[in-house]
């Protein structure tokens, strides 16, 4: 390959490299905004990470926040002003681009179907016909 190939095979590999980062960097910037933002306003009550009980243990971890619904339906409430039916849960209003951190972060970390604290069960053993 010629030098000037090599040179420009190099500045499209930089270009392409350029252009990807900034969109992973915002993204990474986003979760974690939203995982700070979860920390101090919401883990005195619930389990904000990866693993961990809830202080309150009425407060579900957010981790499982997507078995019991789409996460992105949280979007409207923490928007609005988040209501809970108990009344030590204070009222949340969070700004657009807060509500779409929190939101990332929240499906960051949700658990995948299935959870990781069952053992799966194991396959009956088959018995020769006779």
């Amino acid at each position: 390959m010629h030098g000037w190939a090599r040179a420009k095979m190099l500045s499209m590999v930089l270009l392409a490299v350029g252009l990807s980062s900034p969109a992973m960097a915002v993204e990474k910037d986003l979760t974690d905004k939203g995982r700070a933002l979860v920390k101090k306003d919401c883990s005195r009550c619930h389990a904000t990470g990866t693993e961990g009980f809830s202080p309150n243990p009425e407060a579900p971890p957010f981790r499982t926040l997507s078995s019991k619904y789409p996460v992105e339906d949280l979007a409207e409430s923490l928007a609005e002003g988040i209501v809970s039916g108990h009344p030590e849960m204070p009222i949340f209003v969070f700004s657009p681009h807060d509500v779409d951190a929190i939101i990332d972060y929240l499906q960051s970390i949700q658990e995948k179907p299935g959870g990781t604290d069952e053992t799966p069960e194991a396959a009956p053993e088959e018995t020769p016909e006779e």
